[in-house]
């Protein structure tokens, strides 16, 4: 069989800092070239990408498929899950421990690739997941199988809360692997629970409203603390998920990815919503950590653009949503999300003013988008090469000559509706129903094509 070639043709390219026309050559499963006048004659298939963005495939390291083996299970699985992510420019996840059965054994870790291998329609990695009684086991395993270590310092969906501090210091002494670490103080939230179910369970104020204030800055910033503290007595990586807090950007450095080991995430719904949200939402954007306040948006805002905070993923987390309308304190911690996060940050960026990107050609794009080179940038780093950086994914995250094609196309200047109809996930709702964004993923290339077959990600630390 011989290559097959697919160019790209006259396109706005963000990738690497830069935002230019040009074109990409793709070969098979990978990138040949990346130029900005090249023109094909002998490509196999050739797209006009005139007035659309180019960017590499978003790598969301921080998702729950919620599929540990059981497809029945009403919040989603793999097959659904991976299908949403793709709809939305994401081509590579990485998902969570904290399933039925949970994936910290090598045994577990197997069975999840082998139903990754059979259901994704996007690349995947996995994370292993440390317990109080499982850390020698862990740290035997070959650190190439493997995305991180995930740790829970606060429970959370699935509980997996290590509190043992001589297991601890064991795990941040002998970790050749980065720990991702969900920081919580769970003696905090306990205290809380305990006083706000006294006074308001049962009543006309039991509602989501609580939830930051049950999930408050103390804990997020007590248990960072301790995590960053411990970190730097024995030099381990360390990457803080889901940050939330303005007070805990103070633990944070903005060095360059690469020379540092404690990094952060946030998650766009972080960065998109905050609490003045919960009156109109409610437990639909319940989740661990909690949304705060403005003030701390912005600040998380802020941090993404000063270097602070390194990555972006979803925390990619349905519920049915008969669980969400459980009272406030029954009702379980997590957001859908992985369908729009590429959108939500397009428009976070660019504004809200329908047909203010819409470019007759490529150039007049690229002009447009100049003065937003900064901001575009850095969140293409943040959620595509940062990622791939960070977790160390062999050829993939940038779109640079044989590297995998792992690309999106995004039409700009158009209005798309949230629909619950448009909606790919199992549990089948999402709190952004209703909300228009004014762009369109037009195009997802996997390996290479359209219709690309899905890999494991190769971790090279």
């Amino acid at each position: 069989m011989g290559m097959s070639r697919t160019l790209i043709h006259n396109a706005t390219i963000v990738n690497e800092g830069r935002v230019f026309t040009g074109s990409v050559l793709i070969e098979d499963d990978r990138i040949a070239e990346v130029s900005e006048n090249s023109d094909y004659s002998d490509s196999d298939i050739t797209i006009d990408a005139t007035g659309m963005l180019l960017l590499p495939g978003v790598i969301d390291t921080h998702v729950h498929f919620r599929d540990g083996g059981n497809s029945e299970n009403p919040a989603g699985n793999f097959y659904t899950e991976s299908r949403a992510a793709r709809k939305g420019g994401v081509t590579s996840v990485i998902d969570m421990p904290n399933t039925k059965p949970l994936t910290t054994t090598i045994e577990a870790l197997e069975a999840k690739e082998a139903l990754a291998a059979r259901d994704s329609a996007v690349n995947y990695g996995f994370m292993l997941g440390a317990t109080n009684d499982n850390i020698d086991d862990l740290l035997a395993v070959e650190p190439t199988r493997y995305a991180a270590i995930k740790l829970f310092l606060g429970s959370s969906t699935g509980n997996m809360l290590v509190n043992d501090p001589e297991q601890l210091d064991h795990l941040f002494e002998k970790a050749q692997k980065l720990i991702v670490a969900h920081c919580e103080d769970e003696n905090v939230i306990q205290a809380n629970l305990r006083n706000f179910k006294l006074e308001f369970q049962g009543t006309d104020k039991e509602t989501a409203e609580l939830h930051p204030k049950v999930r408050n800055t103390e804990a997020c910033f007590l248990s960072t603390y301790h995590a960053v503290e411990r970190a730097r007595r024995y030099g381990t990586r360390l990457h803080i998920a889901h940050l939330s807090t303005a007070t805990e950007l103070s633990l944070l450095s903005n060095f360059d990815i690469d020379k540092k080991n404690i990094t952060a995430e946030v998650t766009p719904n972080h960065l998109w919503f905050d609490d003045r949200d919960y009156a109109e939402l409610g437990n639909l954007i319940k989740c661990n950590p909690a949304i705060k306040s403005n003030d701390d948006r912005l600040a998380l805002w802020a941090a993404l653009d000063d270097g602070l905070i390194d990555t972006i993923a979803t925390d990619h987390a349905p519920h049915p949503i008969e669980a969400k309308r459980k009272p406030y304190f029954d009702a379980p911690s997590g957001i859908p999300s992985i369908q729009h996060s590429l959108q939500m940050m397009l428009e976070a960026v660019f504004g809200v003013e329908s047909g203010k990107w819409k470019a007759e050609s490529s150039e007049e794009l690229t002009e447009k988008l100049s003065s937003f080179n900064f901001q575009l940038s850095t969140f293409i780093t943040k959620m595509c090469h940062n990622p791939a950086t960070l977790f160390g994914i062999r050829d993939r995250g940038f779109i640079r000559p044989g590297y995998k094609a792992d690309l999106v196309l995004v039409r700009t200047g158009v209005e798309e509706t949230v629909t619950r109809e448009s909606l790919l996930y199992k549990c089948g709702w999402s709190p952004l129903e209703g909300q228009t964004f004014h762009t369109r993923i037009e195009h997802v290339f996997i390996n290479g094509s359209e219709n690309g077959t899905a890999e494991p990600l190769e971790f090279s630390k």
